[in-house]
């Protein structure tokens, strides 16, 4: 099952996305969540209701005001050098445990939107394209071995970096997390429909070429140590999401770099979970 948070006469609604047509939960079972933030408190009969509808009509995905899927997350927890080929061309050894940073919800945004910045501020801003989890189940030192269990779904994520912002600070999260920073989408995608992640292709396109690409096959540490590891620092709550690493080719790192810039659209392809599209936007914004 695919769902999506979007603007419905103006209103946050969850809809269920089917063949390209976003149909409201609330059309395909009456008693349906309203939002993705009511399904994720709800017992687990909410998304079984759902998944017994046969829902029909609906809009065309092009016409509907997406938002990301989780508009505002509990937490966005990240996951830095997780893939060889990154580590690599940072000239950096394998990570010997997940290296967790945060990202603000407050530059959480949707499919479609766009990225901006103010280039008088942040000059080398870069793309990461990145599995995303939204955990379904308060998790708490689980094992790698149940913590999938705890999966409400999959998404697309783009961890978009500024640079120079980053690398002058101790800690990256400034660098990470300036409004806009964090696009989701389109849409979460039950575990059902993913089936193994660790069995995924990740691509990131820069105005349709390639720039990234590798499986989720050959991250240092999997989705499912992932949780577990992030579970014994930390309760999981349902709305938490995490970003699972980045393949190698980020801009920062190419000679010469290849960062973004006015105008530049960016695309994270997930087999199986779907394209979030973002275009950039490089202007001066005043206080």
């Amino acid at each position: 099952m695919q769902l999506v948070s979007y603007l419905r006469n103006g209103t946050e609604a969850l809809g269920v996305l089917v063949d390209d047509r976003v149909i409201a939960a609330r059309d395909c079972a009456p008693d349906a969540p309203a939002t993705m933030r009511e399904l994720l408190e709800a017992p687990p009969p909410a998304l079984a209701s759902l998944r017994a509808a046969n829902p029909v009509g609906g809009t065309p995905i092009g016409e509907v005001d997406l938002l990301a899927p989780l508009p505002r997350p509990i937490n966005v927890i990240c996951v830095g050098r997780n893939y060889r080929e990154h580590a690599a061309e940072e000239g950096k050894d394998a990570p010997e445990a997940p290296a967790l940073f945060l990202k603000t919800t407050t530059s959480v945004v949707g499919h479609g939107a766009e990225v901006v910045w103010d280039p008088t501020y942040a000059e080398q801003v870069d793309y990461e394209a990145e599995l995303a989890v939204i955990i379904g189940s308060t998790a708490r030192h689980v094992s790698p071995e149940r913590a999938l269990e705890h999966v409400l779904g999959y998404t697309c994520l783009n961890d978009v970096s500024a640079r120079d912002l980053q690398f002058a600070d101790l800690q990256w999260s400034r660098g990470k997390s300036l409004d806009t920073f964090c696009p989701m989408g389109p849409a979460l995608v039950t575990p059902d429909e993913v089936g193994d992640p660790q069995r995924l292709e990740v691509r990131c396109l820069l105005n349709g070429e390639v720039v990234q690409q590798a499986s989720t096959a050959v991250m240092y540490h999997s989705i499912a140590q992932v949780i577990a590891y992030c579970s014994r620092a930390m309760t999981l709550h349902p709305g938490d999401v995490i970003a699972t690493g980045t393949p190698g080719g980020v801009g920062i790192f190419r000679e010469p770099p290849l960062l973004l810039g006015d105008g530049d659209v960016v695309e994270v392809d997930i087999e199986r979970v779907g394209r979030l599209t973002n275009p950039c936007r490089a202007r001066h914004q005043q206080a």
